[in-house]
Parts: structure tokens; C-alpha cells; sequence
């Protein structure tokens, strides 16, 4: 979209009736061509105050950007990475659980130190009830800084614990804390870049997302070559504890109070009385530019009041409503879709990660460094993932967009979930059956590729369809699908070895690849229906409690 112009600032509500003719409006279906010239309209439209993110400098914007991608590959860093180091830490907090002379012991230590890593799952998504509530409450710096501050003296803590029961504390409140990034990210995104920006943005969250397990796994399994496990925590503590110092001293406050539209922010209401001729183009611009030279220029903030922990409160919805919104949203089926999807791509890389230790330790006699460098072939899926997942849905979108007059709705994102459809039951495949019958290890270590690469493209074309269908409660509706995801993670990550234990990996992850087509297939109907299914959605009685006010909305 480089040869792209970008047109004059319009009002976010601008239309003109001639043009749109009867076209039904609804959440995330707006205007971002111009009807005549075909430049892009920029979604949300930035005020003329210079503390605005959408005014500011576009290095600054992507430097946000790094910091968040940064946050979210540490936070799963310390969450994924120790568990390339399963046996050895097995073995030290259970002194005579060796796999070579007592198995039966050792299986069921094992059992017992992957609650470690499950638990933090866990947190990880339940703990963003709080957090997102408070980042849509009292903004997203105190919300980063605050779950930092928690993530890094937890890291610190797990260097000295040596009791299995202060440890497995240490791990869960850890997970309460690191989770917040995950899930805070999609709104600092939207905070900061228009709505044509925000794909390529959000494949990168969507990859280091992924990235921030490979990585972890890779780094940690380096470490043990040399080092004792718990050296692991010790580099992620100063590791967090520099995304911390990062977070206070260059992260400012990114969420923005935008003006009210005029028009109600009920997706469904009556469309406004026609008005004939040129003249509405006319008399439409004029009063946008008007608006904007009465509105005084605010001063700029300066950098020690960007310090600030806490600027403002965002919004006067009750707290509860925020922290009980999620769990609405979720019966809404393009967000339990998008859960679904996010479910069976970053699910079954838990479930993968669970146990690969263990797997190819078996199959091939791979030490855990060996196992760690297998996590390279992640990396480089992620990285393949991030113009599939970004450019291409963004290319996609546009396409579709150009060819219906310049509107935009939500579900012209959703073609691009085709890669996705073939390469994460691909993935699975291609690790039970590699497993199973120890073919070589390129085989297996493939499957990581393309299920890495599945997560970064699949998930962030998912997410960000949901988040352009749902902008105002962006928060809510990562809450709800991230929240979703952990719960079936850690469900999926206790039952894993067992599961593995009676069906054998080749039936195991030849089920989890069934279900995964089947989950990402439903793209094809939400596509065709998507627009009526929110229509419809959107008035289930049961919904009601989750719209929102006039405060969330956002001028788009």
C-alpha cells in the first residue's frame, strides 16, 4: 500500500448518502477509500492535539512497537523456556527420580514439575481479567509497569526458591504478572496506528508471540550446556528487569480520549436523512475542517510528565463491568471463533512444548541443547509468518475493499486465513507421525516451523478481524480470546502426556490436526454470513450487558 495517498482528515461518521445509497452500518464497516478519489481515509481520525499517538512521528510509533514485541517475547520467555530443562529439574527437586533406575518415581515427579509451567499458562490468561479491566480503566503505562514490576521480582524470587511449594508460588504469581503484555498489546496497537497500518503491526505482535517461545526454549537449552537450570532464571531476571527499565523510562501513556461522533455509536441505527447533490460533499468538509480550527492546540507534554505512572481515568464504566464484559463477548462467534483458532494454533504449541523434551529425548536421544536448537526451525516460521500474517491480510483487505466501492468491513480480511488452513494440520502431522515412527528429525522439527509460522499468520488475521469488528472494546476482546486460549492450553498441556501415553503421538496429534482444519475452516461461513451473524448477535439479550457506552467509543 506504498503508492497509496492518504486523503484530508474527515470526520470519522463522514459519509455522503448519494454515495453510500441504504448500505447498513455496522461494528467495524466504514468508509476508508474516498468515494472519488480512492485515497485512504484515515480510521480513527487524528485530532490536532500533538499528544495524539496518531500524530506521532512514525519512528516513534514503531519504536512503541519494538517495546511491545520486546514485552511480549519476554513474558513468554521465562513461561516456555525452562521447560527444555524438565529432567534435569525433575531430578534436583526430586533427589532419586532418575528416568535410567526408576521411571515409575520419575513419571510421576515429572507430572508433578510441569505444573510449573501449566499453572503459568493458567495465570497467564486468567490474570488479564484484571489486567485488561485496569488498562481500560487507568490506562496501559501503569498497566505495563505495574505486571513488569511483578514479572521481574518473581524471576528474581524463582533464583533462590529451592522448596517445590515456594517455586511452584513463585510460578503462578509470575504468570499473573507476565500475562499482562499479552494481552495489552492489540490496544496499544490500535492506540497508535490507523486501521489500513494495523495488520503489519499486529503480525509482528502475533510473531513474537511465538518467537518469545522458541526463543526461551533455544536460549535455555544453550544455558544448560554448561550451566545449572536455574542459570535460566537468572539471565530472564536481568533479561525482565531491562523490559521493565524500558517500560518506565521510554513507554508513555498511549491511550487517547477522542471526541464522541455525533452520530449514535449504535451499530444499527436508522441511516441519516439523505441529502441530494454536491453540495453534501461540500458542506461535509467544510464543517470537518471548521471543527477542527475552533479546537485549540493543547501544549505538547513534556518528557518528565510522560513519566507519569497515572494520567487520567479512561472511562466511568463500573470496574466489574469491564472485568464481566469478556465473558459476554465470548458468546459473540466471530470472538469464540477467533478463540478457537487461537486455541488450536498457541494450544497445540503448548501442547508440543509440554513434552518435546521428553519426545525427543526418546526418539532420537537428543540432549536438551540439542532439543533447544530444533526451536531454530520456530523462528525462522515465525519470521516467514509476519508478511503473511501482516501484508498479506492488509493486500488482502484492500483488494476486497477497493472492490466494494472503497468500504471496508471486517470479513475481507478473513481469505487469508488459507495458509493457515494447510500448514497447521500440516504441522501436526508431520511432528505425531515424526515422532511416532522416529523418521528423521527434520521431520518433527518442520512441524514446529509450520505450526510456529500457523500462529503468526493464522492468529494475527483472526485477531485483528475481531478487533476491527469490535474496535471499542479492542481490550475485552483480546481478554476474551486470549483468556480462552490459556484455559484450553492448560487443559490440553495437563492431559498431553497422558493422552500421548494411550493413543501414541501419531493418533494424538493426528486428532489435534482434525480439529484444528475443522476450527480454521470456519472462516469460509463467517465470511459469506459474518456481517449478518454480528447483526443478528449483536441483539441477543444475553449481549446486552456488554455495549458500551459513549466514552469506549473511538471515532471510527
Amino acid at each position: 500500500m506504498s503508492d497509496d495517498h492518504i486523503a484530508a482528515p474527515l470526520e470519522a461518521d463522514h459519509e455522503v448518502e448519494r454515495v453510500e445509497k441504504a448500505r447498513k452500518r455496522t461494528l467495524g464497516n466504514v468508509r476508508l477509500r474516498h468515494h472519488e478519489t480512492n485515497e485512504i481515509i484515515l480510521i480513527p481520525t487524528p485530532s490536532n492535539d500533538p499528544n495524539d499517538p496518531l500524530n506521532w512521528a512514525q519512528w516513534y510509533k514503531y519504536y512503541i512497537a519494538t517495546v511491545i514485541c520486546i514485552a511480549m517475547m519476554m513474558c513468554n520467555f521465562l513461561a516456555a523456556g525452562p521447560t527444555i530443562a524438565i529432567v534435569t529439574t525433575t531430578m534436583d527437586f526430586f533427589p532419586g527420580a532418575n528416568p535410567a533406575t526408576n521411571p515409575g518415581y520419575f513419571g510421576a515427579s515429572v507430572a508433578k514439575v510441569a505444573y510449573f509451567f501449566t499453572t503459568t499458562a493458567l495465570l497467564q490468561g486468567i490474570g488479564n481479567f484484571f489486567w485488561v479491566p485496569v488498562a481500560n480503566k487507568f490506562g496501559r503505562r501503569p498497566t505495563y509497569v505495574l505486571s513488569y514490576l511483578i514479572y521481574t521480582a518473581c524471576a528474581i524470587w524463582l533464583c533462590f526458591d529451592h522448596s517445590y511449594n515456594g517455586f511452584l508460588a513463585g510460578r503462578i504469581i509470575m504468570g499473573f504478572g507476565a500475562g499482562a503484555a499479552e494481552t495489552i498489546a492489540p490496544i496499544t496497537v490500535a492506540d497508535v496506528f490507523f486501521l489500513h497500518e494495523r495488520g503489519t503491526v499486529m503480525a509482528l505482535y502475533t510473531s513474537f508471540l511465538s518467537v518469545g517461545v522458541a526463543f526461551g526454549i533455544i536460549i535455555s537449552g544453550l544455558i544448560t550446556i554448561n550451566h545449572d537450570w536455574r542459570v535460566i532464571y537468572e539471565v530472564a531476571a536481568a533479561l525482565v528487569g531491562f523490559v521493565l527499565l524500558l517500560a518506565f523510562f521510554s513507554f508513555p501513556e498511549t491511550a487517547f480520549i477522542r471526541d464522541t461522533p455525533q452520530s449514535s455509536d449504535d451499530e444499527y441505527a436508522a441511516p441519516p436523512d439523505p441529502v441530494a447533490g454536491e453540495k453534501a460533499d461540500e458542506v461535509a468538509n467544510s464543517t470537518d475542517v471548521e471543527r477542527a480550527s475552533r479546537r485549540p492546540v493543547p501544549k505538547k507534554e513534556s518528557y518528565l510528565e510522560s513519566l507519569k505512572i497515572f494520567h487520567r481515568t479512561l472511562t466511568d464504566e463500573s470496574f466489574l463491568k469491564l472485568v464481566l464484559r469478556p465473558l459476554g463477548l465470548i458468546c459473540l462467534p466471530p470472538v469464540l471463533w477467533a478463540a478457537l483458532v487461537e486455541s488450536v494454533t498457541i494450544g497445540f504449541l503448548v501442547a508440543v512444548t509440554s513434552n518435546v523434551d521428553v519426545a525427543f529425548e526418546a526418539a532420537y536421544g537428543f540432549q536438551s541443547w540439542q532439543v533447544a536448537l530444533c526451536f531454530v526451525a520456530a523462528l525462522i516460521g515465525s519470521i516467514i509468518g509476519i508478511p503473511a500474517g501482516g501484508h498479506l491480510g492488509d493486500k488482502v483487505a484492500d483488494w476486497f475493499t477497493k472492490r466494494n466501492g472503497g468500504i471496508r468491513d471486517p470479513e475481507m480480511r478473513l481469505p487469508a486465513m488459507i495458509p493457515c488452513l494447510i500448514t497447521t494440520p500440516l504441522a501436526l502431522i508431520l511432528y505425531g507421525v515424526g515422532i511416532e515412527h522416529s523418521l528423521h528429525w527434520i521431520c518433527p522439527t518442520i512441524g514446529l516451523g509450520l505450526l510456529n509460522f500457523s500462529i503468526v499468520q493464522g492468529t494475527n488475521i483472526c485477531l485483528v478481524y475481531v478487533i476491527d469488528a469490535y474496535r471499542p472494546v479492542a481490550g475485552e476482546i483480546t481478554m476474551a480470546v486470549m483468556g480462552f486460549k490459556s484455559l484450553f492450553g492448560f487443559l490440553l498441556s495437563f492431559y498431553t502426556n497422558t493422552w500421548v501415553a494411550e493413543s501414541g503421538y501419531q493418533n494424538a496429534y493426528g486428532v489435534m490436526a482434525a480439529i484444528a482444519a475443522i476450527v480454521i475452516l470456519m472462516w469460509v461461513p463467517l465470511y459469506v454470513w459474518g456481517k449478518k451473524i454480528r447483526h443478528v448477535t449483536w441483539q441477543w439479550p444475553v449481549i446486552s450487558y456488554i455495549h458500551w457506552s459513549d466514552d469506549r467509543e473511538v471515532g471510527e
